[in-house]
């Protein structure tokens, strides 16, 4: 059996969890299974090296960025052979060249495009236990890259999937996947399982146990993943395709802090507009969300839409670039005091006044909405910062989890 385990930097923060980890590992390697570790850095220690980047460059090329940050999953990946080999027990450390984890070469927000697997099979089969860098990998141009926060869940899955693993476990500082942030809403509860499609749903709106990206590729693949303590030995939740228990009508809320809202102020009512500033967005690698276009009035219109709070300066950078060309517009207003708050449940479907029930919930809080978005099994709003944890308890305490 191979098994492929995830652990985050808070399981690895120091001297003592490093050896829990290694402990937890040899485990399942004294039962005679392959197994493969991938390593996030060590506690905040990629904050950290962001700091001393800030203090040295604060517009350091993303490029560098990239060298620098790579170093916290080295060290971890690293200090974990050196635990293990005290332990007793074969180890092999290996960074993204040494695998080698092919992606783009989108500095700081690159995505996987294929692994090679021999050197790890041929450390298997050696009975090592192979312990790998997350949240890494190398371009065309042999750069270090990264996937953005949160990638190391996105390596595992991807470790899991070219190995045809039997096994995805991601190991964080929580029992599993909760119905909300058990640290801001008092009551949330544990989920025994939840589908691809309600995990990537959360994910992408703001729940931080499992980056959106592994989600989405552990549905494509169909890689099963469980998400539990690296802290305790409790069951997790399982996320996998299908749920046999009959589906909640909600499962889970989410909120994300990390958004900035961009207004673009007086455009021409005309066809191709819209296309024309999505287009300078895209290609300068803004993510939009939360669209919004205003009915158009004496020959102009709005759009609004949202963005991660650090592409907000790009996102205005770029509209204002093309005010005088193809983009004529009036104004351009940015708000990074904002937050979105989701509920996400399959059971939405067929289940009319959803969306009602959440905006009474928001209503009695008084809580402004500012923006709407809806998918099949999500409805998300744009609110003030502010207001996010009453929010978040507010539409919680409705559902009645």
């Amino acid at each position: 059996m191979l098994i492929v385990k995830k652990f985050g930097g808070t399981s690895v923060a120091d001297k003592e969890r490093i050896f829990n980890v290694a402990n937890r590992c040899i485990e399942d390697y004294k039962k005679g299974h392959d197994v493969v570790v991938v390593l996030s850095a060590m506690g905040k220690q990629t904050d950290v090296l962001l700091d001393m980047a800030n203090d040295i460059n604060p517009n350091a090329p993303k490029r560098e960025l990239d060298m620098l940050l790579t170093t916290g999953e080295q060290t971890s990946v690293a200090l974990m052979a050196m635990a293990m080999h005290s332990l007793g027990v074969p180890s092999i450390s290996l960074n993204a060249f040494q695998v080698a984890m092919h992606t783009t070469s989108v500095a700081g927000n690159a995505k996987l495009i294929k692994i090679d697997k021999e050197r790890i099979r041929h450390e298997l089969e050696q009975r090592k236990i192979v312990i790998v860098t997350g949240f890494q990998g190398i371009s065309k141009y042999d750069d270090y890259t990264t996937l953005g926060r949160g990638g190391s869940d996105t390596t595992a899955v991807a470790l899991a999937a070219t190995l045809h693993a039997d096994a995805c476990e991601i190991y964080t500082d929580v029992d599993g996947v909760y119905t909300a942030d058990p640290r801001i809403v008092e009551g949330a509860k544990k989920l025994d399982q939840i589908t691809y499609d309600e995990m990537l749903e959360l994910a992408s709106f703001g729940a931080g146990v499992l980056h959106n990206r592994s989600v989405e590729m552990a549905k494509k693949y169909g890689v099963q993943l469980v998400v539990r303590s690296s802290l305790n030995t409790t069951e997790g939740t399982i996320v996998k395709e299908e749920v046999k228990m009959e589906k909640m009508l909600i499962s889970g809320v989410a909120s994300d802090k990390n958004v900035a809202r961009i207004a673009v102020v007086g455009l021409e009512d005309q066809p191709g507009v819209a296309f024309k500033l999505f287009r300078h967005l895209a290609n300068h690698n803004v993510n939009v969300d939360m669209i919004l276009q205003s009915i158009g009035r004496d020959n102009t219109k709005d759009i609004s839409f949202t963005v991660t709070e650090d592409m907000a300066d790009v996102a205005v950078e770029t509209v204002e670039r093309h005010r005088s060309g193809s983009l004529k517009c009036q104004d351009v207003k940015v708000n990074k005091n904002v937050s979105k708050v989701s509920i996400v449940g399959a059971g939405m479907q067929t289940n009319p006044g959803v969306a009602a029930q959440m905006f009474e919930a928001l209503y009695d809080a008084n809580v402004n909405i500012q923006q709407i978005s809806t998918s099949e099994i999500r409805v998300t709003v744009l609110i003030d910062e502010e207001d996010t944890n009453k929010a978040m308890n507010a539409v919680h305490k409705e559902f009645d989890f």
